[in-house]
């Protein structure tokens, strides 16, 4: 790859597009807090008619919870409006309806940001991933738990309600780190319960069983498979901390996770995430304006819908062939 089309050159070449527009990020929100509420009070008044017609329509209430995320995440990147007190606010008041307290969310994402694929970094903001060596060197019961843990129906369903429903409400790996992460937390879980209080209050059992907890929980699956796919692909990487830069790990280990239309929209073009990790302050809106300016760019890393549901299986980084691979691959590996 020449200097022209290094990562680094690119990180330049991308800079141009970081300005964020007051105008359209107050339209992105509001395409996305209005159908959201609508939703809700629709689903909600559902319930005197079929708790399943309020169900169905919770579960498409989710996708307006997942693009609320994605804003909150722009903010977290202060990418949304120039004002940084601005971003951090809105991502705040964001938080409480993703349940995510946005400061601790905010320096844990920053972590992944500055370690991704640094075999020597692991740990904070990633999806926990061990080398194929690591794997067999392991004690038993600590592969067990690892195969478990990679298994689609605890990555994709229990995973998900453990990191957003209880591992948020205390500042894992940042109590030491200062009072702000101690606030964030519970200030967020104070209005988190404050919220569900009053959902109980006004509509009982029913509002939180059929209309609430269907659309959190289905929205945060879907996160959770989205920030897998972004970096549990087959030909990501990962380096050991003497090879490993920033930007070639951004720009090789992110995929662009190309969408139909309709989900390009709901998550906010996440799946742009090559250039999302190359150049964090581009705003969700703008990165669709990347790809139509650099058409080299939307062939690294690409990764269709169909093709995304194989990355399930792989599970393990093989350092010799330089790919994911599953379990059953590394089996048959040399040792």
């Amino acid at each position: 790859m020449g200097e022209t089309d290094s990562a680094a050159a690119w990180a330049r070449r991308l800079a141009a597009y970081r300005t964020p527009s007051v105008s359209r990020s107050l339209f992105e929100l509001a395409a996305t807090a209005i159908p959201f509420t609508v939703l809700f009070a629709l689903s909600w008044m559902a319930l005197s008619v079929s708790p399943w017609l309020a169900l169905g329509l919770s579960l498409v209430n989710s996708a307006f919870v997942v693009r609320l995320f994605m804003v909150q995440h722009d903010c977290g990147h202060g990418a949304y409006f120039r004002s940084r007190e601005l971003n951090d606010w809105l991502g705040r008041v964001i938080g409480v309806l993703t349940i995510t307290p946005y400061d601790v969310w905010r320096r844990n994402h920053a972590i992944h940001h500055a370690t991704t694929g640094n075999l020597d970094r692991r740990g904070v903001g990633d999806i926990p991933t061990m080398t194929v060596a690591e794997y067999r060197q392991s004690p038993l019961i600590r592969r067990f738990l690892y195969r478990l843990l990679r298994h689609p129906v605890v990555l994709f369903g229990i995973v998900p309600f453990y990191t957003f429903f209880l591992q948020n409400r205390i500042p894992i790996g940042q109590m030491r780190s200062g009072m702000r992460y101690w606030i964030s937390a519970l200030g967020t879980n104070v209005a988190i319960f404050g919220l569900i209080g009053a959902l109980y209050l006004l509509g009982g059992v029913p509002v939180l069983v059929f209309v609430y907890l269907p659309m959190m929980l289905l929205a945060a699956s879907a996160g959770m498979w989205l920030f897998y796919v972004q970096h549990q692909f087959e030909e990501t990487t990962w380096e050991r901390d003497t090879d490993w830069s920033v930007q070639d790990a951004a720009f090789e280990g992110s995929s662009h996770y190309v969408l139909p239309p309709l989900l390009r929209w709901i998550t906010a073009d996440i799946g742009v995430h090559h250039v999302h990790h190359l150049a964090s302050k581009i705003p969700f809106y703008r990165l669709g304006e990347v790809l139509r300016d650099h058409e080299a760019l939307s062939d690294v890393r690409r990764i269709t819908l169909r093709e995304s549901l194989g990355c399930t299986r792989l599970a393990l980084w093989d350092e010799d062939s330089r790919k994911l691979v599953s379990f059953a691959e590394a089996r048959y590996r040399p040792a």
